[in-house]
């Protein structure tokens, strides 16, 4: 298998059984996120701040969170830490515009799985969804 063989197919994935919950204040990185995830058949839903981003996951059985930490009403942080206090099973990327050193050690620390640093590239954020969807 080529190299661009290995990279389509980490893009190509079926995860119509899956719900993914996208926390995301900024419509730009909405329309990149429903672009990018449309073709998966996972179901997609949106929260604009973390405190609809905790009702939401409440409400609904979500099998992995993106979230914005630099968020309004509630940040990323406390939306991640109070979801991982009710399931701390689900994993929660986090992503942000703030590479600034200690800002992963932050993340990780707020209870997030993973990181990804805006801009984002299509092939990274599918290969890290890829890690914790398909297992």
């Amino acid at each position: 298998m080529s190299v661009s063989d290995s990279i389509n197919n980490s893009l190509i994935q079926d995860w119509a059984d899956k719900v993914i919950l996208v926390v995301e204040d900024v419509d730009t990185n909405k329309i990149f996120f429903d672009a990018a995830l449309r073709k998966t058949n996972a179901k997609i839903l949106w929260a604009k701040d973390g405190k609809e981003a905790i009702e939401l996951f409440k409400a609904n059985e979500i099998d992995l969170v993106l979230m914005d930490l630099q968020l309004p009403i509630m940040d990323g942080y406390t939306a991640t830490r109070e979801i991982k206090a009710i399931n701390k099973a689900i994993p929660v990327i986090a992503q942000t515009a703030h590479v600034m050193s200690g800002e992963r050690e932050k993340c990780m620390e707020a209870g997030c799985d993973d990181y990804l640093a805006k801009p984002i590239r299509l092939q990274i954020l599918m290969d890290t969804l890829s890690k914790y969807l398909n297992k």
